[in-house]
């Protein structure tokens, strides 16, 4: 599907998914749309806004796992699931501002979610990053 052919709709709903387990990267989309509306700072928040959408989804999905499921299901040892703790214990909601990055950012929301930390914080952080990086390339492509 063509997001950017639905403007600022599409940016919204292209970012959302991007931030969440759907593999699709909203980089380009966000700059078609930049580039076709012109209109940067509506762009930085429907982007901003979608995409820390999605990785509050992606978060609260991890929340509502339970260690047994994926021992069961996806046959993840419990010694895998306590290293990734001990990085989530050790760096805690700060991972949040990197979850935007491809491919590991899912995870980190979802690792968050599932590690139970704390979701004011793990909230906020998220949008800080998303909006961090959105804002980077409003400034690059104008």
């Amino acid at each position: 599907m063509d997001f950017s052919s639905l403007g600022l709709w599409g940016l919204f709903l292209g970012t959302f998914l991007a931030a969440t387990v759907v593999p699709f990267s909203s980089d380009a989309l966000y700059i078609a749309v930049l580039w076709a509306t012109k209109q940067p700072l509506t762009c930085l928040l429907v982007a901003s806004f979608g995409n820390w959408a999605g990785s509050v989804t992606t978060y609260f999905l991890g929340r509502l796992c339970k260690w047994e499921w994926l021992e069961k299901t996806f046959k993840v040892k419990r010694e895998k699931l306590e290293k990734q703790k001990k990085n989530i214990d050790k760096y805690g909601v700060w991972m949040a501002l990197i979850s935007w990055l491809p491919i590991v950012g899912d995870v980190i929301s979802l690792g968050l979610g599932f590690y139970k930390a704390p979701a004011f914080w793990t909230l906020i952080l998220l949008f800080v990053g998303k909006f961090l990086r959105f804002g980077v390339w409003t400034l690059f492509f104008l």
